[in-house]
């Protein structure tokens, strides 16, 4: 790796017990509770899966946007991935700006709970990226003034959420638009705002601190339909995405009420559809905007 990067893993042989928790045969963070996605090998593999389907949308690259702008000035460069993860991106990009030093941080990785702050002093860092990350926060308007503090002027930040309501054959299967929905009241009962990821250009705006604001929202097509190769290749990574993301919703719901058999009736039933030739598709919410000079 040509680049910078930090971040601080738990090695294999040390003992991980203080930070992690588990539940229904899945690993979770004890960071932060509100977070009830798994942190184990799965998740792993889902996180890449998901990294790769970005890339395709972004036609080969990590980002959108004026990042090369961003960082093109000066002698040294910081890079901040929040939620990175295994550091898929973070390590793409210290390849790709090989000058520029990237930080990532995470609950299960730097153990930083970013509900509590961005550890950096101000005006710290020129480009920052958070993907797939508002569902562990519950102050989403609060992280964005933070990210805007630590965040220089003139520098940029890349924001990607993506839907909640997937849909199947141009409208919504019972079974899959029910799992969702349980998903979406399960988050609400942790106090997260489910209505972030199609808020992202007007609560970016709203903080007062950046402009040149632009939203490009994707269409992502889930499975083989697609005939052009390049919406393939897109499709069958968010199949595969789904797979995983399906069975890692049960400690979720059985942590929040749900019984045994309501739960795996739940997964079950979508997974049903997940499986069954159709149109299934889903929006990846993107955002990116500039902090005032």
């Amino acid at each position: 790796m040509s680049g910078q990067f930090e971040v601080s893993y738990i090695r294999e042989n040390d003992d991980d017990s203080p930070y992690f928790r588990t539940l229904s045969g899945r690993k979770f963070n004890t960071l932060n509770p509100t977070y009830l996605l798994p942190a184990d090998e799965d998740e792993v593999k889902r996180s890449e899966l998901h990294h790769r389907m970005m890339q395709f949308v972004f036609q080969g690259k990590n980002y959108v946007g004026p990042v090369k702008e961003a960082l093109q000035f000066g002698v040294h460069r910081r890079i901040l991935d929040l939620g990175t993860g295994c550091g898929f991106w973070a390590i793409s990009m210290a390849d790709e700006f090989p000058r520029a030093e990237v930080i990532g941080i995470d609950l299960a990785f730097e153990l930083c709970d970013l509900e509590t702050g961005i550890p950096y002093p101000n005006e710290y860092f020129d480009f920052i990226h958070a993907r797939s990350m508002h569902t562990g926060i519950r102050d989403y308007p609060w992280l964005l003034r933070e990210i805007a503090r630590v965040l220089r002027p003139g520098g940029l930040v890349l924001l990607i959420e993506p839907d909640l309501t997937p849909k199947v054959d141009g409208g919504f299967a019972r079974d899959w638009s029910i799992l969702w929905e349980t998903y979406r009241n399960c988050l609400t009962r942790q106090r997260i705002d489910v209505s972030v990821p199609e808020r992202l250009e007007d609560m970016l705006g709203a903080t007062g601190a950046f402009e040149n604001i632009i939203k490009r929202d994707g269409n992502i097509p889930v499975g083989s339909w697609p005939k052009d190769k390049h919406l393939l290749s897109v499709g069958q990574l968010q199949w595969l995405d789904y797979d995983l993301f399906l069975p890692a919703l049960r400690p979720m719901f059985l942590e929040l009420g749900l019984t045994e058999t309501q739960a795996r009736s739940l997964i079950e039933n979508a997974q049903h559809h997940l499986y069954q030739p159709g149109s299934m598709s889903t929006q990846v919410h993107i955002v990116h905007g500039s902090k005032k000079l």
